[in-house]
């Protein structure tokens, strides 16, 4: 075994180029980078504490080659560990639920702007709240506010709820399994929502990290990817408060589509905010006359 000496242990460096080999055959970018994030994950450390271990012995070579070959086999990193970043948060993920990604950050951004004023939040609603990153970042963010985080997914409402208490937000919020907002009685300064918005025809060209791990049911938009929009539009007049705002995340080419159908709904748009690589990504929207 290379690099390997006679207590049974593996120095990491050839383990490593183990690791970063089997990913770079599989056609995986940055190879070298998750193999790196894989081995400070089995060893319970950081890449800085990664940099000053001297050997790994033969129970977390076993456990880093497993989560190499599930990595090889394209499933998501934030799987394998069992948690991902979102705004200032560590959170617990699980294949209930899409995996938190950085463009969704543009909505918690948008409110901000919007928003400026800590105290104007005092209400937060998130339809199809998945890891409750939206709702709990906004929380993090408006400390007098209280939130609701909705999903039909019950594993999806119980991790929510488990990334509520994580992140010391539980006393603050309430995770429920519903159908949109079938279950909500009540009005919201700000309502949230990362609905299912690819066009069921694109679902089979998505990336196989997407396409074969996350649940169809969080991607799956309908025939034209509106099908949550026309939802949660005609929903907004009896959720938001006077003066709140409605925040969707959209995909690329939806906010030409946005305007018909918050005009349907009594509502206007208020803004459309990029994301980092320039792609409209956060439409806000407010009742119409506000």
């Amino acid at each position: 075994m290379k690099g390997a000496d006679t207590a049974g242990h593996q120095a990491p460096g050839p383990l490593l180029a183990e690791g970063a080999e089997r990913l770079r055959a599989a056609g995986l970018d940055n190879p070298r980078r998750e193999a790196r994030l894989l081995l400070a994950h089995v060893l319970r450390t950081d890449l800085a504490g990664l940099l000053a271990r001297h050997s790994v012995d033969m129970s977390a070579r076993g456990a880093f080659l497993d989560a190499i070959d599930r990595r090889a086999a394209h499933e998501p990193i934030a799987y394998i560990t069992g948690r991902a970043g979102f705004w200032s948060l560590d959170l617990e993920t699980s294949p209930a639920t899409l995996i938190p990604r950085p463009d969704s950050e543009t909505l918690v951004e948008a409110l901000l702007h919007h928003r400026p004023d800590r105290a104007s939040v005092r209400s937060v609603l998130d339809l199809g709240t998945g890891t409750g990153c939206l709702l709990l970042a906004a929380l993090s963010e408006y400390g007098d506010a209280w939130g609701m985080g909705v999903d039909i997914s019950p594993d999806a409402a119980r991790l929510a709820a488990r990334n509520a208490r994580h992140t010391g937000l539980a006393a603050r919020c309430a995770m429920i399994n519903a159908s949109w907002a079938s279950a909500i009685d009540g009005r919201f300064d700000v309502v949230f929502s990362n609905p299912p918005y690819i066009p069921h025809g694109d679902l089979a060209g998505l990336m196989p990290d997407v396409r074969d791990h996350e649940p169809a049911r969080a991607l799956d938009g309908g025939i034209d990817g509106l099908d949550a929009y026309r939802i949660l539009t005609a929903a907004l007049p009896s959720l938001l408060a006077h003066d709140g705002i409605a925040i969707f995340e959209i995909g690329i080419g939806q906010e030409g589509d946005m305007p018909a159908l918050a005009r349907q709904a009594g509502l206007e748009i208020l803004d459309v905010r990029a994301d980092l690589g320039g792609i409209p990504r956060a439409v806000l929207m407010q009742l119409r006359g506000c």
